[in-house]
């Protein structure tokens, strides 16, 4: 993937990862299109940004989701770059009340949207990249967040079938795998003490440059590569 002169469009881009790629973006001369539930919030970054453009949209509602490609089709017929980061994490347990509620709310918008998007998105005939964020619970799970680590675990699984399915086509797929980042994943205060977005992000832009398509950073660079041993070993600290 060439780093500059893009048009990228960033889901959950208001913060987090998002946010942190789209700054890093916006430095390499790129135009970035960020969307989001939260319209107050989406102000607020193009006020910081003004060269982002912001797209209102609730990726849980199908009907949003077509919009959202018809309004790029439309008015950004150029758009070359689809970053699925959009995510939710649930800390619960099964015994939950909400626990199916929740999710349902995890599946829709970790799996469902982003296989959504992809879908329509290979439709754009400007389209030469999609980066599936993952994780890297996706490789060892965190027994307190079930279903989120399960999602991660599907999205890679898919990401890895969509890179070979679209070998013949000029799109190119990356998975970028992150691990627990100082971020407000989950809630609030959970991340505190874990790697900043930006150390994150210097270490995946330098990836992208050498022409990498998996992106770890940190200890999902281990995991990724764990052996099964290693995978029940690590299991067994993470879950106690």
């Amino acid at each position: 993937m060439k780093i500059s002169n893009n048009k990228i469009l960033i889901t959950g881009g208001a913060s987090g990862i998002g946010l942190g790629l789209a700054e890093r973006f916006i430095k390499e001369n790129n135009t970035v299109i960020i969307c989001g539930r939260r319209e107050a919030t989406l102000k607020e970054i193009a006020d910081r940004f003004p060269s982002i453009i912001t797209k209102v949209c609730d990726l849980d509602i199908e009907a949003n989701r077509i919009d959202l490609y018809n309004w790029i089709a439309e008015n950004h017929h150029d758009l070359n770059v689809l970053v699925n980061n959009a995510g939710v994490q649930n800390w619960m347990d099964i015994s939950d009340p909400d626990f199916y509620q929740k999710a349902t709310h995890e599946i829709t918008t970790n799996i469902v949207a982003p296989v959504h998007l992809a879908n329509l998105f290979i439709n754009l005939k400007s389209l030469n990249t999609i980066i599936n964020v993952t994780s890297g619970l996706a490789f060892i799970p965190l027994s307190k967040i079930p279903i989120y680590c399960a999602t991660k675990a599907f999205m890679r699984s898919f990401t890895l079938s969509l890179r070979h399915l679209l070998k013949p086509s000029s799109i190119e797929v990356i998975e970028m795998i992150p691990p627990a980042l100082n971020t407000d994943l989950g809630a609030k205060g959970i991340h505190d003490g874990h790697p900043a977005v930006s150390d994150f992000v210097e270490s995946v832009f330098e990836q992208l440059k050498q022409g990498k398509t998996e992106l770890t950073f940190g200890t999902s660079e281990t995991r990724a590569n764990a052996n099964n041993e290693v995978i029940n070993d690590y299991f067994n600290k993470m879950n106690p």
